[in-house]
């Protein structure tokens, strides 16, 4: 399972560094996740970084990948998780609910993220991380 922060979503959809890699990665992987935040969080995002000509073609690109995604919701055990992980080791609340997600997930678990405080946090909890 390859669970996906928006670091990294967004990454699919936008050209820049580390686009390919993204993409080559998600498309390797026969199941993938995120948390609900991640999908809202990236909807947001591309409504700032693309123009309305634009934006409904990226738009859909990230509806398609959800449909397929597993989703995981920010209901109160994962924000009660979030909160220990982001206490435990000094992170972001977005971040700390993204991680939190993943660990709802039968392991093992592939985490692909472009933030390096991230991925050492996942790495402390036990994912796998990817390199890109």
């Amino acid at each position: 399972m390859l669970a996906i922060d928006t670091s990294a979503l967004l990454k699919r959809y936008v050209d820049e560094t580390g686009r390919e890699a993204v993409v080559v990665t998600m498309e390797s992987e026969a199941a993938w996740c995120a948390s609900l935040v991640a999908v809202a969080e990236a909807r947001i995002a591309l409504c700032r970084l693309f123009e309305p000509y634009e934006l409904k073609q990226a738009t859909e690109y990230l509806e398609n990948d959800v449909a397929r995604m597993a989703l995981v919701p920010a209901d109160d055990v994962c924000l009660g998780r979030a909160a220990e992980i982001g206490c435990e080791l000094g992170l972001r609340t977005l971040d700390s609910i993204h991680l939190a997600a993943a660990e709802r997930l039968p392991r093992p678990v592939r985490f692909l993220t472009f933030d390096l405080r991230q991925r050492q946090a996942a790495l402390t909890l036990g994912f796998e991380t990817i390199e890109v």
